[in-house]
């Protein structure tokens, strides 16, 4: 695994993660 693919895999995930905690989390935006 390169490092440049597991930087984009680790940003993926944490922008997904933060979108979901968006949507359960509405009124904190």
């Amino acid at each position: 695994m390169t490092f440049e693919y597991a930087a984009g895999t680790a940003l993926a995930v944490l922008l997904s993660l933060y979108l979901v905690y968006a949507l359960l989390r509405p009124e904190r935006f």
